[in-house]
């Protein structure tokens, strides 16, 4: 029973705030130990809820997982660490949730409140530090009578605004008795607030004069296109049968690629630099763009000013016309909003726009396969994700680092309707790969799990992470958990950025990584892996590492000088970019350099527009 139901809830306040996250549902956290929160710590030992903690190998993975595990599962993921250090660790993973729209609660440890001023060990100014990443909320406790109303709105703030909350705990506060002023409902008393650990999320219905404004919009456009973003996810079979109404084409952002399905042959792709062809073909030729659940950041993708009308639905008004001038916006949630729209949306014929979008679908599939067929030295990275379709589960998960294996990624891989792929989308951070591939594994333990990293983010977190991995799978139903690194030795989204936007040759004493043997490292470990170095391999390998019975890591010998080319083949501006600043590596014997520039070529002999 609760305070609420006014039954004697003895111990300390730590004991009252692991009581809390109880009655929120929580059954995991996630973190690492120090002294400054080692009395909420000791309350979980002690504690009776059934509530896990997750030991990551760093708070900043730690804080990943938790992401991970709202992304995966929903509800708020939860993240504990002590003070100073430890909570420095936390920020980049809670930027993460602040960027991608993630509700995660922090619990952080404090100094004593004695000594707070004075310059103390690890004391930090928390409030300052957490001020603008808890855009939720953030709140240090002063006293025991405050504990459950600063969990109750940490977790509501944080579930309502999709933002990370943080709540500061002094060590004297967790180790202080529980107020029984809070313990007893029956007493009131002045200056103590009550809550209850309780949230009720808003259903946020479409205004009927936006629709219909939307509606005739849409029966006037001749060029539609539709934008599909994470916020569709719950209505993607709705959306995709709009679009057949309309005759419309279909591109997601980043986010929204695992929820519709690109076997569609009205499904033109991830949109952005590292999207399709189809994608940009069809957003440069469009008169009308609804976006649905999309924030995507890359603006320059978007129809030209003045060339397309907008109809943007988003439940968050600030989101309306963030990235896109809109005509109509609706606020509301997505799933009401399309269905509003289908019945007033009268089927349309099929015409020569509809033609266009099968034509620069078909086109952008025949491209992707025979860019995944160009020879490499010793693999295609697009052939490796390629060659995973083919043995992909329908039940698995999928969790991507950040890196040039993102574009591979949205490119390559076509998920399994319900596969559910989650990346840091927004911050693009490195290091979330296995984090979040192990949130996913936890949260579903039954479930095969694959994770695709580069050897940039792999040696940044995943090799630690590992560690968890070997202490953990034996306690998974389903023990197959496969990261598969993409080793190029080269951090490689890097390298070809500085070639296309600075128009400069690659640096290699910024770009180069140093090797490291990934799969001998797993069998340490206690794992399973090989090393793939052929493409007569690579089938094989997948193969073997779905049927292992134990995790396996895949590493995976890429060739660096595979070009990241932008979608607008494309784009020759920036190819010819490229290809001067390949050239002048090549003048001054630059590794790999003049077959990247062969590979460059052979891509820009597959035109698809």
């Amino acid at each position: 029973m609760s305070e609420a139901d006014g039954s004697p809830q003895p111990g300390t306040v730590a004991d009252q705030i692991v009581r809390r996250l109880s009655e929120w549902g929580v059954g995991r956290v996630f973190g690492y130990s120090g002294d400054g929160i080692n009395g909420v710590l000791d309350a979980l030992r002690r504690s009776e809820a059934d509530i896990e903690f997750v030991q990551a190998r760093h708070e900043e993975n730690a804080a990943f997982m938790a992401v991970g595990q709202e992304k995966y599962d929903g509800g708020a993921g939860v993240v504990i660490s002590t003070q100073g250090p430890g909570a420095i660790h936390l920020l980049n993973g809670l930027y993460d949730a602040k960027l991608d729209h993630a509700p995660v609660v922090a619990l952080i440890g404090q100094q004593h409140r004695s000594t707070l001023g004075s310059g103390y060990m690890q004391e930090v100014d928390l409030r300052t530090l957490f001020a603008d990443v808890a855009s939720a909320y953030i709140t240090q406790v002063a006293t025991p009578e405050q504990v459950p109303l600063a969990i109750d709105r940490a977790f509501r703030c944080a579930l309502a605004e999709r933002a990370p909350a943080v709540v500061i705990l002094p060590h004297d506060v967790q180790s202080a008795e529980a107020s029984e002023v809070t313990r007893s409902p029956s007493t009131p008393s002045h200056g103590v607030v009550r809550t209850a650990a309780v949230y009720e999320p808003a259903l946020v219905a479409p205004s009927p004069e936006r629709l219909r404004e939307a509606a005739d919009l849409l029966a006037g456009a001749r060029r539609p296109m539709i934008l599909a973003g994470r916020g569709a996810a719950a209505c993607a079979d709705e959306l995709t049968g709009l679009a057949r109404r309309l005759r419309a084409g279909i591109v997601t952002s980043l986010l929204g690629k695992p929820f519709i399905d690109e076997s569609l042959p009205f499904a033109a792709g991830t949109m952005g630099h590292l999207g399709t062809t189809a994608s940009a073909e069809l957003l440069t030729g469009c008169d009308l763009l609804l976006i649905v659940g999309s924030n995507d950041p890359w603006t320059e993708y978007y129809p030209a000013p003045g060339q397309a009308a907008a109809i943007q639905i988003d439940r968050d008004p600030r989101m309306i016309g963030n990235r896109f001038p809109v005509d109509v916006g609706v606020v509301a949630d997505a799933t009401a909003a399309v269905r509003g729209l289908a019945e007033l949306i009268e089927e349309r014929p099929e015409d020569d726009w509809w033609a266009r979008v099968l034509d620069a679908v078909e086109r952008w599939n025949d491209t992707s396969a025979r860019r995944a067929a160009v020879p490499a030295e010793p693999l295609n990275p697009e052939a490796v994700l390629r060659a995973l379709n083919g043995h992909l589960p329908g039940d698995a998960r999928v969790a991507l680092d950040v890196g040039s294996v993102v574009y591979w990624y949205a490119r390559q891989l076509r998920l399994p309707r319900g596969v559910p792929a989650h990346v840091s989308g927004t911050l693009a951070t490195m290091g979330c790969g296995v984090p979040y591939g192990l949130a996913a594994k936890l949260g579903a333990p039954g479930r095969p799990t694959v994770v695709l990293a580069g050897d940039g983010g792999m040696q940044m977190t995943g090799v630690a992470e590992l560690i968890t991995v070997a202490d953990r799978w034996r306690d998974w139903a389903d023990p197959r958990f496969i990261v598969a690194v993409f080793d190029n030795g080269d951090l490689a989204e890097v390298s070809w950025e500085q070639r296309e936007m600075e128009g400069a040759p690659r640096f290699p004493d910024t770009q180069d990584l140093p090797r490291f043997p990934y799969a001998e490292y797993a069998r340490m470990l206690g794992l399973e892996g090989e090393t793939v170095a052929s493409p007569d391999d690579l089938d094989a390998a997948w193969g073997r590492a779905f049927a292992s019975d134990r995790p396996y890591i895949l590493h995976l010998r890429t060739d660096p000088a595979v070009p990241l080319l932008p979608p607008s083949a494309s784009s020759p501006d920036a190819a010819d970019t490229m290809r001067k600043a390949l050239q002048d590596e090549a003048a001054h014997g630059g590794a790999h350099a003049e077959r990247a520039l062969r590979l460059l070529d052979a891509y820009l002999d597959m035109p698809a527009t």
